[in-house]
């Protein structure tokens, strides 16, 4: 048992050292069973000036994988931009690379959360001067109370969103990082505010948020500011309980209840690689198209990127 331990160990050790130290934060985690593929949700229209989406993404606790609503939240300052964090498949393991601020997206596994993160770079908004500006095509911003906005329908594509894999690596997600993100995983990085350390934790404390419970398809898939531990009552949410968490078309399972054993992506295909967003700082551009992303009010009838 102990040589076993200590082989794991050693493995453990040898998938760190493979991924650069600026690609992740916090703890990385190493499980033996894949995520649930990710749920389709709306956006919550933004609260104001500044706030930037962090797409949703599922947790891992002892008792299983459970879901961290997307959230509107401040960067930690401004021409910051968020990097989320992706699940990545080595060796048999789901290892988890955490999300960081830096100057530029860096690389998320070619995970595609949506609302501007279509698997590279963001295309949801960008940095003029010390203001944020918000791309009305992609994120549901109320026009009459933020006025940093423009309109680029270029990257709106009527593609249907078919693999929603949450995970990178075989069976799942096919990206390696591009050069421009290879270049953003090496500057200088900020770990997720208190604030989106705080969020995660309440939505621990909620078994609603567990797969385990929820089958995949969490009630409150998306709130407009982050969870705290005394705000999950009253806390405005987006409810997607009436949506299907994946495309029936697909015939993918969000999860298995049966066994607790969230579902893998079964057809095996590779990720669609996506062209080049808006954002400058963005990834290189890619042979394929992205997927459809439909404009929040319309998302009952569209899937999201």
């Amino acid at each position: 048992m102990r040589t076993i331990r200590a082989m794991r160990t050693l493995f453990l050790a040898f998938l760190v050292s493979l991924v650069p130290a600026s690609s992740f934060a916090g703890v990385f985690l190493s499980i033996t069973v894949a995520p649930p593929i990710l749920p389709v949700y709306a956006q919550p229209v933004c609260p104001g000036d500044g706030y930037l989406w962090t797409p949703g993404y599922w947790a891992y606790a002892p008792a299983g994988y459970y879901w961290v609503p997307g959230t509107w939240v401040m960067a930690p300052q401004p021409g910051f931009l968020w990097t989320p964090g992706y699940w990545g498949f080595v060796g048999g393991f789901y290892g988890w690379h955490g999300g960081y601020w830096g100057p530029h997206v860096g690389f998320y596994g070619g995970v595609n959360y949506g609302f501007g993160y279509g698997g590279v770079g963001f295309f949801g908004g960008r940095w003029e001067g010390g203001h944020f500006a918000y791309n009305s095509a992609v994120m549901h911003v109320n026009t009459t109370i933020v006025h940093n906005t423009y309109i680029d329908n270029t990257v709106i594509h009527n593609t249907t969103v078919v693999n929603r894999t949450a995970f990178n690596g075989p069976g799942g997600v096919n990206a390696r990082p591009n050069g421009q993100e290879q270049a953003a995983m090496r500057e200088s990085h900020v770990q997720p505010t208190s604030e989106q350390m705080s969020h995660e934790n309440a939505a621990a404390t909620n078994r609603a948020n567990f797969a385990s419970v929820n089958g995949g398809r969490p009630a409150n898939a998306a709130v407009s500011r982050p969870l705290s531990g005394g705000n999950l009552a009253n806390h405005a949410s987006v409810n997607s309980n009436n949506r299907p968490a994946y495309n029936a078309s697909n015939n993918h399972p969000a999860y298995n209840a049966s066994n607790n054993h969230p579902a893998y992506n079964a057809n095996n295909q590779p990720h669609a690689n996506y062209s080049q967003p808006a954002h400058p700082s963005g990834g290189q551009p890619h042979n394929a198209e992205p997927p459809h992303e439909s404009h929040p009010n319309n998302a009952a009838e569209h899937e999201h990127r």
